[in-house]
């Protein structure tokens, strides 16, 4: 899967992430930081699922109605514990982010919101 990890998201979840074979880019290697608009805006035209931490992304997402390629949002999470929750959330539920779902995802909580289709 193509994903676009924000500069919250650890070193150590990309590493695992690109172990499994997953397209990463991670914002934290771009010259500056574009604002979360653009980052999302990226994501959407690469075509690629956003891993953050931030919750203003939702927020682009549902209150603006700005277009996205899905998101997931870690909540709570050491830096250790972020790969393995973004594996499990990919794994259990890539079709559904890939149509543009959000997924709020935590240690004992996952919380999905189906992309609106007209």
């Amino acid at each position: 899967m193509k994903l676009l990890l924000d500069t919250c998201v650890s070193g150590v979840a990309r590493q695992a992430l690109e172990a499994d074979g997953h397209d990463v880019i991670w914002s934290v290697e771009w010259d500056s930081d574009p604002g979360d608009e653009q980052i999302l805006g990226r994501a959407r035209s690469e075509g690629r699922v956003l891993v953050t931490i931030d919750k203003d992304f939702g927020e682009l997402a549902i209150v603006r109605g700005l277009p996205h390629a899905g998101i997931v949002r870690l909540v709570g999470l050491r830096s250790g514990q972020q790969g393995p929750v973004c594996r499990e959330v990919l794994e259990r539920y890539g079709t559904e982010l890939q149509k543009g779902a959000i997924v709020t995802a935590g240690l004992s909580r996952v919380r999905i919101r189906p992309t609106e289709e007209a």
